[in-house]
């Protein structure tokens, strides 16, 4: 039997996407090619592959059997690619990155000037959003995530900073309300939080050495911006959430102190994500190295 590695390909970027038409969208074809084309190779093949509903797409049992055959032709496809690319003289085309926008802006400003000045051939476009991209199904070449990561296989991450967490607030509420001198009076203040990744109530951990603190936690601010908390924090308002890095320059104007001093929340690790390739592209592989030897040269200082 001839088959088509295209049309493995193909069905291979329909179940990574879940759905034709983000395919489609993908490989740039009309949604009405993807669907001939599957219904053809299913004919082919004597056997469907997939299970169409309104709502979602769901692999037969040889569905399932045949995709690590079509993922190896993806995998290859892939591979060509970068080999291609690696081969170039100069690293080219748009690289598309993931990362909070805090992160951005604290960090990356003068970093994505040194890339797009020394690599004219690259160009850059960046999703600021809080929502966590699906690397492979919307064409993303690396994402920056914040703590602990999910098993995939289809990803390699690589560790690139960690920030250290604690909590601020402005002399005017200092003086007001007075600060807590044990995370059990923090009950007694306003406070301003990140929003919790699941259930209803804010979860806070602050450690001191080899002791622990936990408790869910009222709080009267929730904003998935740390830079938005501290600032909201130098109003006199309450007491935040944040790392050194985004909290520096209003600690060293006065306008935030440190709350609890001794105490600071479990190290937050910083990670590229990018898809798991033997070969990486090289537009991603020199924004990577430069990525890493930005935060190498502060080695020794936490964020």
């Amino acid at each position: 039997m001839d088959i088509d590695p295209a049309d493995l390909l193909l069905f291979a970027r329909i179940v990574e996407c879940g759905s034709f038409s983000l395919a489609a969208q993908r490989v740039q074809l009309p949604k009405s090619t993807v669907s001939r084309r599957i219904a053809l190779l299913e004919a082919q093949l004597g056997e469907r592959l997939l299970l169409r509903t309104t709502r979602k797409l769901t692999l037969t049992e040889f569905g399932a059997s045949l995709l690590e055959h079509a993922r190896r032709v993806a995998e290859e496809t892939a591979q060509a690619g970068a080999l291609a690319q690696h081969r170039q003289g100069e690293p080219s085309g748009l690289l598309r990155v993931s990362m909070p926008a805090d992160f951005a802006s604290q960090t990356m400003g003068l970093l994505m000037a040194r890339l797009l000045r020394d690599y004219p051939a690259i160009s850059l476009e960046l999703d600021l959003s809080p929502r966590r991209v699906d690397l492979l199904a919307e064409n993303f070449d690396l994402a920056i995530r914040m703590g602990n990561l999910p098993d995939d296989a289809s990803l390699a991450a690589r560790a690139i900073t960690t920030s250290s967490i604690a909590l601020y607030a402005a002399p005017e509420y200092a003086s007001l309300r007075g600060l807590p001198e044990h995370p059990d009076e923090l009950f007694q203040h306003d406070l301003l939080s990140l929003p919790p990744r699941q259930g209803s109530m804010v979860h806070w951990t602050l450690v001191r050495g080899k002791t622990r603190w936990e408790r869910d936690l009222p709080v009267r601010l929730q904003a998935n911006s740390p830079e938005l908390l501290v600032r909201m924090a130098a109003t006199g308002i309450g007491i935040a959430t944040s790392t050194q890095l985004i909290a520096g320059e209003l600690l060293r104007t006065g306008k935030l102190v440190r709350v609890l001093p001794e105490w600071a929340f479990p190290p937050v690790t910083a990670w590229a994500v990018f898809p798991g390739r033997r070969l990486m592209p090289a537009k991603t592989r020199v924004f990577l190295d430069l990525l890493q030897s930005v935060f190498d040269a502060q080695a020794g200082r936490t964020v």
